[in-house]
């Protein structure tokens, strides 16, 4: 199965359109706010000296993160203009960063092939992915994590569209950040709540912890607060086991 032209199309476009400073996606927040309290929930459940694959990496502002808590890390995003953000921004070289579609099955396996189990971290790529890849993205989660490896998966909930649909109808109109998410077809919030955990076990991934969470944007509100995105976080492997 392979990821749909009109999907690919909209993330090379939104992202050739997107300037490389630092927040101009409306999800690329500080890893403070982002991967690093992610990683504290992941590490308890994860084998340290693993790789890590941050998956629909996007500019690789996570990723470069990441690269500071694991041996290796490697940023995978549908976007070649994606990637390229990535490589520009990442100056020190301390991640690498690839084109890959989740749901190339052979590509995800030459992949693990290449790495062995490795860790995951994808945060916000399902609720967004047209419904027919939603399966294909889960089970590249289950092939990249292999028996060792764990991995992180936040998401929007559908309560987040209605945060969305408020932010919108700002004074002026949506902001310029998520003006420019409508403007290429993206949807954001697209999976209904239920069908996440259905989705990660269907794969063959047990969820080993969950719970909810917001994911920070880089818009604000009228009175200056940071937009927050209502979310759940799941930590999965193929064995319930807890390191440590």
């Amino acid at each position: 199965m392979s990821v749909s032209e009109r999907y690919r199309q909209a993330w090379e476009s939104y992202w050739k359109e997107t300037p490389d400073d630092p927040g101009e996606a409306i999800w690329d927040a500080d890893p403070s706010l982002s991967a690093a309290p992610h990683t504290e929930l992941l590490a308890p459940y994860a084998d340290a000296p693993l790789p890590v694959l941050d998956l629909g990496c996007g500019n690789g502002t996570q990723t470069r993160y990441l690269a500071t808590r694991f041996p290796r890390a490697i940023g995978v995003d549908l976007s070649w203009a994606a990637v390229e953000h990535a490589r520009r921004a990442d100056t020190a070289r301390v991640a690498e960063f690839r084109q890959l579609s989740l749901t190339d099955a052979d590509g995800v396996r030459e992949l693990h092939d290449e790495l062995g189990d490795a860790h995951v971290y994808m945060r916000a790529v399902i609720h967004q992915s047209d419904a027919g890849d939603r399966q294909p993205v889960a089970e590249a989660v289950a092939t990249l994590v292999g028996a060792r490896g764990r991995a992180f998966v936040v998401e929007l909930t559908e309560a987040s569209k209605t945060t969305l649909a408020r932010l919108a109808e700002s004074p002026g109109g949506p902001p310029a950040k998520l003006r420019r998410v409508f403007d290429h077809g993206l949807r954001p919030a697209d999976a209904a709540d239920v069908e996440v955990p259905e989705l990660l076990a269907t794969a063959g991934l047990e969820i080993l912890a969950e719970g909810p969470t917001a994911l920070a944007q880089t818009e604000q509100w009228p009175d200056g607060s940071r937009v927050e995105l209502p979310a759940r976080w799941f930590v999965v492997g193929r064995h319930r086991t807890k390191l440590g």
